[in-house]
């Protein structure tokens, strides 16, 4: 198998957001012969049944990514105890219309952070059932929940805690071997 490509993208729109943050920082983390190139979900709109067969430009640019790529990162934060309502509505975009699903069969890894203790937990399994009508493949460890963050980033919101990185780094690993076992089946 030749370069892996994985697309990451974050939960959220905040420009300064921590999840983007911890993407940025699996962007540089990526082992030998893998590329993790990161999507904006900021335009795509609310999902309309109405326009699922000719959806907009962005949309029709998320799925070819998606379609494209061998694996996907998903940085979810949390809130209200699940994910974003924007994560949610991109994967619904993605999965439609009926028979056009851009996630079909894809590995996955799931990580997120938050300023609260327990991280992201609650997304994380929330959008883990999500996988399962998506006919995602989720890996299952490690579990990549980051609390505390903002005492793990710099000023410039670059994760800087060695130990965080290490365990986005033994996610990253871990997947491109996931991804390798899929493929071979």
């Amino acid at each position: 198998m030749g370069k892996i490509k994985i697309l990451g993208f974050a939960g959220s729109l905040r420009k300064s957001s921590y999840n983007r943050a911890i993407l940025r920082a699996a962007a540089e983390l990526v082992p030998e012969n893998t590329e993790l190139e990161i999507f904006d979900l900021d335009g795509i709109p609310p999902f309309n049944e109405d326009l699922e067969s000719h959806p907009p430009a962005k949309v029709t640019e998320f799925k070819a990514k998606l379609k494209a790529a061998d694996a996907i990162v998903i940085a979810t934060p949390e809130y209200n105890y699940s994910m974003p309502g924007v994560l949610k509505n991109a994967l619904d975009w993605a999965s439609r219309p009926y028979g056009d699903n851009s996630c079909d069969d894809k590995p996955l890894a799931i990580m997120g952070a938050s300023i609260g203790a327990i991280a992201t937990a609650r997304a994380q399994y929330h959008l883990r059932q999500t996988c399962v009508v998506l006919n995602m493949h989720p890996l299952n460890k490690p579990e990549v929940m980051v609390g505390v963050v903002q005492d793990k980033v710099d000023k410039n919101n670059t994760l800087t805690d060695e130990r965080t990185k290490e365990t986005i780094k033994s996610m990253l690993v871990n997947l491109v071997d996931w991804t390798k076992q899929l493929k071979q089946k």
